[in-house]
């Protein structure tokens, strides 16, 4: 039985490589890991990003530098960002975002997506204290503009059944250095 196991562990596994799939499935712990750096081949498409902030300012987000923030369960990414504005601006002003998001799952689409994402810190050089504020609701603006519901993982049907029968995730878990999806079944 152990043998049969594994060799259905396997056959997922390669199912999934050959769909382009990055996640790695654990025939032990019922779980796909995926690591920190599929998760930034994942995000990285959506850069250098332009974006649009109240009609009044051009916001360019590039360079993104993902980490795993496994106390909160989130997903950290930081970008630079450039804001100009021609008619308020004498030069465009640079920032560092650091932004974080949580994962859910979206059934219909079989697909892990980012949810609630935010800017958890804003340090520009270029802007005075007195305007912080003013700067993190720009930051969280594009990062909601850019991240919520990013689908960064999409499940093959394959993945999903063993068997004959059908498996959802379940539990979305954030580690040191990648995300665990638990697979439970239906």
């Amino acid at each position: 039985m152990k043998t049969s196991t594994t060799l259905i562990g396997t056959a997922v596994l390669a199912l999934g490589l050959a769909h382009g799939a990055q996640a790695a499935y654990n025939v032990w712990t019922n779980e796909y890991t995926l690591s920190r750096q599929d998760l930034q081949g994942a995000i990285a498409p959506q850069f250098p990003r332009k974006l649009k902030y109240m009609d009044l300012f051009d916001v360019t987000l590039s360079n993104p530098r993902l980490a795993m923030d496994a106390p909160n369960n989130r997903l950290s990414t930081v970008v630079d960002a450039q804001i100009a504005n021609q008619w308020l601006l004498s030069r465009p002003v640079n920032a560092v975002l650091t932004m974080s998001s949580g994962f859910k799952y979206d059934a219909p689409s079989r697909s892990l997506r980012l949810d609630a994402p935010r800017v958890d810190n804003v340090d520009s050089k270029d802007v005075p204290p007195q305007y912080a504020q003013q700067l993190s609701a720009l930051g969280n603006a594009a990062a909601d503009q850019l991240l919520r519901d990013y689908a960064v993982y999409t499940f093959t049907p394959e993945q999903l059944q063993m068997n004959g029968k059908r498996f959802e995730p379940g539990k979305i878990t954030v580690i040191q250095d990648a995300v665990k999806v638990e697979i439970i079944e239906q």
